[in-house]
């Protein structure tokens, strides 16, 4: 479809969701809550709508990852660890998404997203602890099988997957919630890659709102890394405590009115 097939209006409104959720992927996560509806709202089916908004992923994370670099805040010595598990089930993933269903997942969304909103509220020690240092993934077997499984899903889905990713990263292996988001978006960089190569072969990107959503979000991620770096950290986990109990909510009343 060509531009002229698109509503400018729903265009625009795009571009302002695709701005947030650049913004909000990159400090905690749950933005594709916000892109794929918008996508849906253009008139794109929902397994359009899902591989579309891969290209978005891919350079608002390629734009966050180089920031967080930037800033020194990337630990590039974990990029192997972190990555191949979350690759590996990140494949797998977008295989099974690009013959099934998208709906499949919502309940899976709903618990995950749920969990962890529950762990940032109530045990916000447990996520990040103060002064702790953080574990490589390698010595961790659970780690690995928390980010295949964080790779899994968002292969599948995404929506979300932040969430899980900082469950691990933050977490589990006790990076600050900086440095955390720095390897979560890098994971996010080489994984929505993989999906996104997936979705082309299978002819399911739309391209002009793919592009249009892509350049929105790049922006708001490099807004997203100013904030993180510069913002205290109590108050950054208190945000990404309440986005997750935000996202969290919606994706229950996205279920419910979906019922």
């Amino acid at each position: 479809m060509t531009w002229a097939s698109y509503d400018v209006g729903l265009l625009a409104l795009m571009m302002l969701a695709g701005l947030v959720a650049g913004f909000i992927n990159t400090i905690a996560g749950g933005g594709s809550l916000l892109t794929v509806p918008a996508l849906m709202a253009l008139g794109l089916p929902a397994d359009i709508a899902n591989a579309s908004n891969r290209l978005a992923i891919v350079t608002q994370a390629g734009t966050g990852s180089y920031r967080f670099h930037q800033e020194g805040k990337l630990d590039t010595t974990a990029i192997r660890d972190v990555a191949v598990p979350s690759l590996l089930g990140n494949i797998i993933g977008a295989l099974a998404a690009s013959y099934f269903p998208v709906s499949l997942l919502k309940p899976v969304l709903l618990l995950t997203m749920g969990s962890m909103a529950l762990l940032m509220v109530f045990r916000q020690a447990a996520i990040a602890p103060e002064g702790a240092t953080a574990k490589r993934a390698a010595d961790h077997p659970r780690a690995l099988l928390g980010l295949f499984g964080a790779g899994l899903y968002g292969g599948f889905v995404h929506a979300g997957v932040g969430f899980v990713l900082l469950m691990v990263l933050a977490g589990t292996l006790q990076y600050d919630l900086v440095r955390a988001n720095a390897l979560k978006i890098f994971i996010a960089l080489i994984s929505g890659a993989s999906s996104l190569a997936i979705f082309i072969a299978r002819d399911q990107v739309a391209w002009v709102p793919a592009v249009v959503l892509a350049v929105a979000t790049s922006i708001g991620s490099v807004l997203g890394v100013r904030y993180a770096v510069e913002a205290d950290p109590k108050v950054l986990k208190r945000v990404v405590a309440a986005l997750v109990v935000v996202a969290c909510l919606g994706v229950a009343a996205q279920e419910l009115w979906g019922s």
